[in-house]
């Protein structure tokens, strides 16, 4: 990548050395696969400890009553971002905020689950399907406001 077409300041923020940051966080297993995690700029963190959207979100779409999920951090007075989750529920199926948190409490480790679900009938999404998160952040104001 030579650069972004007469955006310098951004082509900088992007290049290392020559080499063009994607942005992605990656994984290495013992056998020299990688995986694709997560995104540097969707990285919520919590009190000090890394939680990636991604992986909170593949755990609530595993509710039989979650048809889809999208996970963004909101700032929080004391532990710097907070976790929230947006989901659409499964047409038919009743799921309160309290017993979602509390099912997400069961399987992920204290400081990851999500401590406010709002949920949407739809998510704002690109033509090509992939959620907008930037748009859900931008309505929370309720909350401490976008981290």
């Amino acid at each position: 990548m030579k650069g972004y077409h007469r955006r310098p300041d951004d082509t900088a923020s992007v290049m290392n050395d020559g080499w063009f940051r994607t942005g992605d966080i990656a994984r290495r297993d013992a056998d020299g696969y990688y995986y694709v995690v997560d995104r540097v700029k969707d990285l919520i963190i919590r009190g000090g400890f890394n939680v990636y959207p991604r992986e909170i979100e593949e755990v609530l779409i595993t509710h039989p009553a979650v048809s889809m999920a999208a996970v963004v951090g909101v700032r929080h007075a004391t532990h710097g971002e907070d976790v929230k989750a947006f989901v659409i529920p499964v047409p038919g199926t009743e799921l309160s905020e309290a017993e979602l948190i509390a099912w997400c409490r069961e399987r992920m480790a204290a400081y990851k689950y999500p401590r406010s679900v709002e949920f949407r009938d739809s998510l704002p999404l690109t033509s090509t399907g992939k959620i907008l998160k930037r748009r859900l952040t931008a309505g929370n104001a309720g909350e401490e406001g976008p981290a």
